[in-house]
């Protein structure tokens, strides 16, 4: 999809600090950071939201996990502790309709969120 943010991140078409990237994902810091370490974590293959995952997708859905931990590793934040977090449409506060998940942490997180 040559108009979503993130296509075009993957794609390497606008820039991005990226901390990993492997053959199915990539994580980038957000710019807009809730906590000090904000990582996103999206698949390189579009997928608009979790509802349009399918069976088929099950492993780039374990990747995605896989890849929040390795960056949760890698951010320092195995030991203290982290939030993975997904929002899924309007009302969630998705604003890029491009699947991701938020790995956040660097702080004491409240519960509930928002």
């Amino acid at each position: 999809m040559t108009d979503c943010l993130f296509c075009r991140i993957v794609q390497k078409t606008i820039p991005a600090k990226i901390v990993h990237e492997d053959d199915r994902t990539v994580a980038f810091d957000d710019i807009n950071p809730q906590a000090p370490v904000h990582t996103l974590i999206i698949p390189k293959k579009h997928v608009s939201a979790v509802q349009d995952c399918h069976d088929q997708d099950s492993d780039l859905l374990a990747q995605l996990m896989i890849t929040c931990a390795k960056v949760a590793t890698q951010k320092g934040l195995a030991q203290s502790g982290y939030r993975i977090v997904t929002n899924t449409g309007p009302d969630a506060g998705q604003t890029v309709f491009h699947l991701h998940l938020h790995v956040l942490g660097g702080r004491h997180l409240d519960w509930p969120p928002g």
